[in-house]
C-alpha cells in the first residue's frame, strides 16, 4: 500500500517533511535539532561523499582530520570570523558528571570546569590554522591542499531535517598557497568542482558566481557559490568555495620564506559542502509519488520484483533473473533482487516507487513464456513490455536517458523562472506571485541589498560569473548598476 505524501501544491514544506521520513531518509532524533540519518538516506550520502572524494583526489588534495573541540581563544584572533559564527557555537565547559548528593540523578561536577572552554566545531579554519603553523616554513611546503570529511555543530533555533540541522555531516578543503593567484585559482576550482558534480551527478542545474559582500563567509575577502533552485521557487546554497587571503594566516602567524628569501603570509582558502545536498536532490527533481533519484546516486539504480504463487514458479524466475542480475552488474549497474515472499508485488512497487529506484522490473510466469519483462522508468512512471534478449544493454540506456531527462527538466524549469525585471514594483509581484530567480541591476552597495532583504526577505543570491556587462539603473535605488544580480527567497 502506497504511503500517502502531502501534495507539493498543498503543503510544499510539509511534503518535503513526508517524504524525507516515509523514504526511510532520516528522523528526528531524542536530541533536538538533530537528526538520525537512517540506512537508505546514508546510502545516497555515501554514493555523494564516494564521488566527490575522488574528483578531490583527482585534482591533487588528500585527506585528513582534525579535532572536532576549538579552543575559545582561537575565535577571538579572526574577529568577522568568530562575529558570524558565535550565536551559533555550542561550547563545552566541563568534562566529568558526578552523582547528586541530594540523590537526584547526575550532576555536572563543579569542580571539573576547564581552564579554557571549547567550542564544539562550527568549521574548522581556526584550529587547521593554527596547526598550518607547524607545517609551513618555506615556498617548499607549499601548496596544501587538505580536505576533511567530518560533522560540524551549528546550534540552530529552526530545524530542518538535511537543510538546517544543529549537527550535520559535511566535507571541508583547506589550502595554503605561496602567492594569492594560487589562493584564487584554488577557490575558482573547487567551485567548479562542485557545479560539475551537481549537474552531473545529481542531475541538478546550478548557477556559479560570486558572493556580495553582505552574503560572504566570515572571514572571507570572496566567496564563490553554485545556487540552485528548488520546485516552489526558493534559492538553494549549494556549495561554497572560499578566498580567506591571509586573514587567517595573519590571526595564528603562519609565514613561509618565499623563492627570494623574503618573509610574507601563507594564503588561503576553504571550500565545502554538506549533508544539505540531499535536500536539494529531494526538493529538485521529486513529486507527489515520492523520490525522484538521478540513477548515478541512486543506492540501486534497478530492482527486479518477481510475480509468483508458489514456489516452483519463483524458482524457474529466480533462475532466469541471476541471469538478468550477472549481466546487468557486468555493466556496473546496481541491482536489487527483491524476492522477499513477506509482501505483495503492489506493495513493493508502491514502496520503491516512494523510494526513487530509476528502473523497476516485473517478472512473472508469463514472462518467461514470452521471453520478455515489464520495465518502469520512475522519472515519467512509464512502463514498456521489453524483450529479455538484450536486457541490459536496455536498462544501460535507460539510466543514462533518466540521468539527462532529470537534469533537463529541472533545467528547463530553472529557465521558466528566471525573470528579469526594470522597477521595484516588478520585483515585488514577481517574488510575490511567481518566485524563482528575479535578474536585477543592483548598484552595488551593502545598504541597498539589506533594504531590499529587510522589505522582501529576498538576497543577492549571486553575481553570475557568466552575466554579460550591462550598464543599468539599480531596482530598488535607481543609481547606475554596472550589471545584473540574482535575487530569490532562500532557504
Amino acid at each position: 500500500m502506497a504511503k500517502e505524501l502531502t501534495s507539493r501544491s498543498e503543503n510544499y514544506s510539509q511534503w518535503y517533511n513526508d517524504l524525507v521520513v516515509k523514504a526511510d531518509l532520516a528522523d528526528n532524533s531524542a536530541v533536538r535539532g538533530c537528526m538520525v540519518i537512517k540506512p537508505y538516506g546514508y546510502a545516497i550520502w555515501e554514493k555523494m561523499q564516494a564521488q566527490l572524494d575522488l574528483m578531490f583526489k583527482e585534482t591533487g588534495h588528500v585527506n585528513a582530520y582534525f579535532p572536532l573541540f576549538i579552543p575559545k581563544s582561537f575565535f577571538s584572533k579572526e574577529a568577522s570570523h568568530v562575529e558570524g559564527f558565535a550565536k551559533e557555537c555550542a561550547v563545552v565547559t566541563h568534562y566529568r558528571l558526578k552523582n547528586d548528593p541530594d540523590g537526584k540523578g547526575i550532576i555536572v561536577d563543579p569542580e571539573a570546569k576547564l581552564e579554557e572552554e571549547l567550542i564544539v566545531r562550527p568549521t574548522s579554519e581556526t584550529i587547521i590554522w593554527s596547526t598550518y603553523k607547524n607545517w609551513i616554513q618555506s615556498y617548499r611546503d607549499l601548496p596544501i591542499l587538505v580536505n576533511q570529511w567530518a560533522n560540524v555543530v551549528r546550534w540552530e533555533m529552526r530545524t530542518r531535517l538535511f537543510l538546517r540541522t544543529a549537527e550535520f555531516l559535511w566535507q571541508e578543503g583547506h589550502t595554503a598557497h605561496a602567492t594569492s593567484q594560487e589562493a584564487l585559482e584554488e577557490t575558482e576550482r573547487m567551485v567548479n568542482v562542485y557545479a560539475t558534480f551537481a549537474e552531473e551527478f545529481m542531475a541538478l542545474p546550478v548557477i556559479k558566481g560570486a558572493k556580495s559582500a553582505n552574503e560572504r563567509f566570515a572571514g572571507a575577502l570572496e566567496t564563490y557559490t553554485i545556487e540552485a533552485l528548488m520546485q516552489d521557487g526558493k534559492a538553494l546554497q549549494s556549495g561554497t568555495s572560499h578566498f580567506l587571503g591571509q586573514n587567517f594566516a595573519k590571526a595564528f602567524d603562519v609565514r613561509f620564506t618565499n623563492k627570494e628569501g623574503k618573509e610574507d603570509f601563507v594564503w588561503a582558502t576553504s571550500w565545502g559542502v554538506s549533508t544539505r545536498l540531499m535536500g536539494a536532490l529531494i526538493m529538485a527533481h521529486s513529486d507527489d509519488n515520492g523520490l525522484v533519484l538521478p540513477p548515478k546516486l541512486a543506492p540501486f539504480q534497478v530492482v527486479i520484483v518477481p510475480i509468483f504463487k508458489d514456489e516452483a514458479q519463483l524458482g524457474a524466475i529466480s533462475e532466469k533473473v541471476a541471469d538478468i542480475v550477472a549481466k546487468l552488474k557486468a555493466l556496473g549497474v546496481s541491482v536489487k533482487y527483491d524476492n522477499n515472499d513477506n509482501k505483495k508485488p503492489g506493495w513493493k512497487f508502491a514502496e520503491y516507487e516512494l523510494k526513487g529506484v530509476p528502473v523497476r522490473i516485473a517478472i512473472g510466469p508469463r514472462d518467461l513464456e514470452n521471453g520478455t519483462v515489464e520495465v518502469a522508468r520512475r522519472d515519467t512512471l512509464e512502463k514498456q513490455v521489453v524483450a529479455m534478449d538484450g536486457i541490459d544493454l536496455y536498462i544501460q540506456q535507460l539510466l543514462t536517458d533518466i540521468q539527462e531527462n532529470i537534469y533537463n527538466k529541472a533545467f528547463v524549469f530553472r529557465k521558466e523562472m528566471t525573470t528579469p525585471v526594470e522597477t521595484y514594483e516588478e520585483f515585488k509581484d514577481v517574488l510575490q506571485n511567481k518566485g524563482g530567480f528575479i535578474s536585477a541591476h543592483w548598484d552595488g552597495t551593502s545598504e541597498t541589498e539589506q533594504k531590499i532583504k529587510d522589505e522582501t526577505k529576498a538576497t543577492i543570491r549571486c553575481i553570475p560569473f557568466d552575466q554579460v556587462p550591462e550598464e543599468g539603473k539599480c531596482v530598488y535605488t535607481g543609481n547606475p548598476s554596472k550589471g545584473r544580480v540574482l535575487f530569490a527567497l532562500s532557504y
